[in-house]
């Protein structure tokens, strides 16, 4: 019968992490930690060290939610990617808290503030465009507060995912043109955009030198009137325009003839406004695709407002008025606060009642009490109805930048979907810190400038693979086997899964190999450099 012994091989799973090690010693982060957060002498590992690993855990990517659990390292060949001596029993709970201390103490956005100024001498990351925006992220079981008077907020707020069960903190981002973030700061769970949005744009623009020719793009929470003071003679903005606005409302309801823009799926008018006392350009878009989108949903739209409207009309019918007069005029300042319907019929109709509240049948000679109720029904005026079909798929862009031109502005706000694919990216499952478990509202905020640490490298790695596969004039294959120059770095760590370390130990010596890389693998190792090569040989 064959015997089982213990064997002098074992393999740890590499994968993509290499490539993550790579681009954070590329942009010279773990120098610039150290400097910033120096370690104790008690602490086995250094502070850059501990956020490397929470950054290599949060963009594992594998299918089991996570949150910074030090069992993910177990099977990790750690030494090679975090240093000589690192073990996988020197990441537990204690070094991470220890060091989301650290980071909170030195300021979480202070901290991102430093690393992208660094990330700005070995990347040309020269933002022409800073999309900001904001999102919130659930936090899940109990927490302890806080007492220092500083951190952010957790609390119910204004959830985007509907979970109003759940507490909440926000994230406050900008991106650049690339997709790259500049700026994180962590904020209450039910923070204002309209407030947080104005002073991340401020705080952007004292943190990083910006060329005067930057445009902070922002979407219609930003467009307030004091927002639009404060910002509009110091720095150049682009924004949607809320249909809250009186004098957007009389535009986008106008009879308008809107040009064909150079994206034909869309057409505009301009037209000059000074809102909030800047000069700006108003362009007045409609899109093909949102209108038939709108198209779908409005004649339900018009029967729920047509509801609405009718329980509004029953409650001025319980209204007792004091004479005819009163209440003819009360049915007709309804339908002016309500120019969609007419009336299809409007009776005013006189009742009496027993003075004193009395109940019964009043006597014969008893005096009563006349007032006079509303009896009035009503429908759509059909050509009003007509007129808003018309006007459907139609919003305003803003910008106080008079040289743009429409078709410019119009180009400029649709890059706006860069930061959000980064939330979406920070809110993806796979994510391995979307969910945060923290106990801390302190951690929770620093552990924010480390979800966004993650997104800043997978960002510029996957900026720099493509740049590199441009130039090169090569391609890899895609999801469907076909070759490609814009790859998603997701599907570039896919691509790794199955590269391994083997350790074998020879006459007490300990050799380690790396396996299965392939033709695919080697070229992106080529393309991205020395400093991702050295993880895998």
């Amino acid at each position: 019968m064959m015997t089982l012994s213990p064997s002098s091989e074992s393999t740890t799973h590499l994968g993509h992490y290499g490539l993550i090690a790579g681009v954070f010693d590329e942009l010279e982060i773990s120098d610039l930690i150290d400097n910033l957060l120096p370690k104790k002498s008690s602490h086995n590992i250094p502070h850059s060290t501990v956020i490397k690993a929470m950054c290599i855990n949060g963009l594992g990517f594998t299918e089991r939610r996570l949150y910074l659990f030090p069992d993910f390292f177990e099977n990790l060949p750690t030494e090679r990617l975090l240093g000589e001596g690192v073990l996988p029993e020197h990441l537990n709970d204690d070094v991470f808290g220890r060091t989301l201390d650290k980071i909170y103490e030195f300021g979480a956005t202070e901290l991102f503030n430093h690393i992208i100024l660094q990330a700005m001498k070995h990347v040309p990351i020269n933002p022409r465009f800073c999309h900001a925006d904001t999102t919130n992220f659930s936090v899940y079981g109990d927490y302890d507060h806080d007492n220092d008077g500083k951190t952010i907020n957790i609390t119910y707020g204004h959830p985007k995912d509907k979970r109003v069960d759940l507490l909440r903190f926000t994230i406050s981002m900008v991106t650049d043109q690339k997709g790259i973030p500049l700026f994180v700061r962590a904020l209450d769970g039910n923070s204002s955009d309209k407030k947080a949005l104005i002073k991340t744009i401020k705080e952007l623009t004292q943190n990083l030198n910006l060329d005067e020719r930057v445009y902070h793009v922002a979407d219609s929470a930003f467009y307030t009137e004091d927002n639009v003071k404060e910002i509009g003679t110091n720095a150049f903005f682009i924004s949607r325009v809320p249909a809250t606005i009186n004098e957007a409302k009389e535009l986008l309801m106008a009879n308008l003839i809107l040009k064909t823009c150079s994206d034909e799926r869309y057409s505009c008018y301009a037209v000059k406004s000074c809102y909030g006392g800047v000069e700006q350009l108003w362009g007045v878009f409609c899109s093909e695709e949102m209108k038939k989108k709108e198209e779908k949903t409005f004649d339900e739209k018009i029967l729920k407002e047509l509801e609405a409207a009718e329980k509004s009309l029953k409650k001025l019918s319980n209204r007792e008025f004091a004479c005819e007069a009163d209440a003819r005029m009360a049915a007709e300042q309804w339908l002016k606060e309500n120019e969609s319907y007419e009336f299809t019929k409007l009776d005013i109709k006189n009742r009496s009642h027993r003075l004193e509240n009395k109940k019964g049948r009043p006597r014969k000679d008893e005096k009563v009490q006349t007032f006079y109720l509303i009896e009035a029904q009503i429908k759509h005026d059909q050509e009003k109805v007509k007129e808003r079909r018309a006007k459907l798929g139609r919003f305003i862009l803003a910008t106080n930048d008079l040289e743009l031109t429409p078709d410019q502005l119009l180009e400029y706000y649709k890059e706006q979907g860069t930061v959000e694919r980064g939330f979406r990216f920070l809110k993806d499952k796979s994510f391995r810190v979307s969910e945060v478990y923290l106990k801390k509202e302190s951690r929770i905020e620093a552990l924010a400038m480390v979800m966004v640490l993650c997104l800043l490298l997978y960002s510029i790695a996957e900026w720099k693979l493509r740049t590199r596969l441009e130039e090169a004039k090569e391609a890899i294959r895609n999801q469907v086997k076909k070759k490609t120059q814009t790859p998603t770095m997701k599907w570039v760590f896919f691509l790794f899964r199955r590269v391994t370390e083997l350790v074998i130990e020879v006459d007490g010596k300990r050799i380690k190999k790396v396996l299965n890389l392939d033709e695919e693998t080697i070229k992106v190792l080529k393309l991205m450099g020395e400093k991702y090569e050295k993880y895998y040989v």
